[in-house]
């Protein structure tokens, strides 16, 4: 069987397992607790960040790949920058 581990990368071994059971048994008390932002965070301070999907041939989605590796850059911060240099020559 596959090595289970909690989200911070814990091994849930049978001990922490029960130690967590007894935990939830007691109750929470969620006075203090986090509210989790679920998603990924906004790109400005806008809100939220439209997503704009395009389709490339074969051969530009991988020189845009092996320049995000090269650089070590997101395809995704790529194509902004790329997208925003073309935008400001157009104005």
């Amino acid at each position: 069987m596959a090595t289970l581990r909690t989200r911070s990368g814990t091994k849930l071994t049978k001990k922490v397992i029960d130690a967590l059971a007894e935990e939830a048994e007691r109750g929470y008390d969620l006075t203090n607790a986090k509210r989790v932002r679920m998603g990924r965070p906004a790109l400005g301070d806008a809100g939220a960040s439209p997503r704009v999907q395009v389709r490339v041939d074969p051969e530009l989605a991988q020189a845009l790949h092996v320049l995000a590796e090269k650089e070590q850059r997101s395809v995704s911060e790529i194509a902004r920058s790329a997208l925003r240099e073309y935008l400001d020559r157009a104005a």
